[in-house]
This record gives structure tokens, C-alpha cells and sequence, in this order.
């Protein structure tokens, strides 16, 4: 696996063909459960789509799960979820880091892209979309909870690069014009 800049991820995607072109897959890592969302083929809706269960003696059928999803939905990269904060490295930070170290020791995801987009407040977000929902079982509710959130993650660091490219495209354009 290497590690890239958010925006580097999409400009790699963006300068491939609509052939070429892959979908990203958005991790909202947990102690328990890793919450997995889907990209569409052009990047910019993302899906609920599964729950990986997180046990420390599990890593290796982890990545083995990852290579079949990779190979199945033509996965060019992943958008990690990681709680950022400015003044100091947070255990659920060091906790996301660590999962991922531990995915690249395997060595079953050679080539892989990845990287990190900020993820507060994301689950809580979910968490107030889903409380009117009523969930009474609690499994359901947390894999909900962890799915929904990794659509969190990936959607709004899809929107934000996006975005970004664009912005600088316009203002390419508008300095090319006002010459």
C-alpha cells in the first residue's frame, strides 16, 4: 500500500480513461468493525456497502478480503477516515494508523493507494440520522452506524476534492482569458 495526498489520489483518477478509471472504497475503521463504503465509477457518489469484523488475529483475511474487493469492484484506492486534531495524535488516530500499518506488513496490498481524510464527526453525524430510525438490535444499529459513516468520509472527501480541481481549472481558465 502507499500512502498519497487526498487531492494527488483524485488527480490520478482524473487523468486516467473512463476505461481506466476505478472506484474508491471509504474505511470508517472501529475497535470492532471497519465500516466500508463504494465509489461509483466517476467518483462522486459514494454507497453503504459492507462491514469487515476487526480482530487483532484477522489481518491477513482482512487484506485477503481487501484483494477480492479490489479485483471485484475495480478498486483503484482507499479514503481512511481518521479523527484529526491539530494539538495532538488521538488514540482513534493512532488506533486507524496502526490498522493500516498493519495492512501494509501483510504485503497483499502492493500498489494500493491511499489516503487519509478527516472523519469528526462523521459517526456522530450518522448517529443523529439514524436515532428517528428506531434501530432496536444492536449490531444492526452499529453496522449501520459504521457503514453510513464510512459514506461519510468518502463522499465528503470526493466533494472536497472535486471541488478544489475545479476551482483551479476556473482560475487556469479565467488567468489564460484575462491576458
Amino acid at each position: 500500500m502507499r500512502y498519497i495526498k487526498p487531492l494527488q489520489l483524485f488527480r490520478d483518477l482524473m487523468n486516467t480513461t473512463q476505461n481506466q478509471r476505478g472506484r474508491l472504497l471509504g474505511l470508517d475503521v472501529g475497535d470492532k468493525y471497519v465500516g466500508l463504503a463504494l465509489s461509483d465509477f466517476d467518483n462522486k457518489i459514494a454507497s453503504p456497502f459492507s462491514v469487515l469484523v476487526r480482530k487483532k488475529t484477522n489481518i491477513c483475511l482482512m487484506a485477503s478480503d481487501f484483494e477480492s474487493l479490489i479485483s471485484k469492484y475495480s478498486l483503484k484506492g482507499f479514503v481512511i477516515g481518521i479523527p484529526f486534531d491539530k494539538h495532538r495524535l488521538s488514540a482513534d488516530a493512532v488506533q486507524v494508523k496502526l490498522f493500516i500499518d498493519l495492512l501494509c506488513r501483510t504485503k497483499m496490498l502492493e500498489g494500493v493507494k491511499y489516503t487519509y481524510w478527516n472523519e469528526c464527526f462523521t459517526s456522530k453525524n450518522v448517529e443523529l440520522l439514524l436515532k428517528p430510525l428506531n434501530l432496536n438490535h444492536p449490531s444492526l444499529s452499529k453496522t449501520m452506524l459504521d457503514k453510513f459513516a464510512a459514506v461519510g468520509i468518502l463522499q465528503v472527501s470526493s466533494m472536497a476534492c472535486f471541488l478544489t480541481v475545479d476551482i483551479m481549472y476556473h482560475s487556469a481558465v479565467i488567468l489564460l482569458f484575462s491576458c
